[in-house]
């Protein structure tokens, strides 16, 4: 393995480290504890300094083998795998309304539990890619979900039809509610805050609905 694709690999793991920030090539050196002239004219001649990377890899608890050689054990396989990554937007919030959804913003990575993820779908196979956190403000949905809550949604769950919590996007905002489609073709938005009253779409208005995804799951606060 070229010294470079060493570099990327370290610069993933300091990244995970300190929030997914974007990482340099002299956060790198700082980490194996040499000069960035050093790490430079290292990385010019393909030269690994080993040594410096045992060391990192040690401090870590990390298998220098797959840094070095992209082997990974059994025992860190399984410990990886007990986890599932999901993009989290920090910045954007449901409910409050004045808000929107873009895919491309920016996000960083909050780790699930695989098992209880899993749990949450009768078929074995998950999509982390199709699942995205953001935050709850307000209480229109309380006891169901509370005010600084996180919830996971799916966005490969649109069907509105048995009804259930989604994230919507309307032209007043972004909100999670609970959503029912009734005979006459109406769509009525639900809170579950009885003090806050239902919102009908009728048919011509549903140009102004997008449902996002259905609520899947939360994340409580203590």
């Amino acid at each position: 393995m070229e010294f470079s694709e060493i570099i990327d690999k370290l610069k993933d793991i300091i990244s995970s480290e300190i929030g997914n920030k974007r990482v340099f090539d002299k956060d790198v050196a700082t980490a194996l504890h040499i000069s960035n002239e050093s790490l430079s004219h290292l990385k010019k001649r393909n030269s690994i300094p080993y040594e410096q990377i045992a060391y990192f890899c040690a401090k870590r608890n990390i298998s220098i083998n797959w840094v070095l050689f992209d082997q990974l054990p059994k025992s860190l396989e399984e410990q990886t795998n007990k986890y599932t990554k999901i993009k989290y937007f920090k910045e954007i919030s449901a409910s409050a309304g004045g808000g929107s959804l873009n895919f491309e913003e920016d996000y960083e990575y909050i780790a699930f539990d695989s098992i209880i993820l899993q749990s949450l779908y009768k078929s074995n196979k998950i999509i982390s890619d199709d699942i995205v956190a953001i935050n709850v403000i307000g209480d229109s949905m309380y006891p169901t979900l509370n005010d600084k809550e996180i919830i996971l949604f799916d966005k490969t769950k649109k069907d509105i039809s048995k009804g259930g919590i989604f994230v919507v996007s309307t032209l007043a905002g972004l909100f999670v509610k609970r959503i029912s489609r009734k005979l006459d073709g109406n769509i009525e938005l639900i809170s579950d805050n009885k003090n806050y009253n239902s919102e009908i779409f009728k048919p011509y208005e549903l140009e102004n609905i997008n449902i996002l995804g259905k609520v899947i799951s939360k994340i409580g606060v203590v």
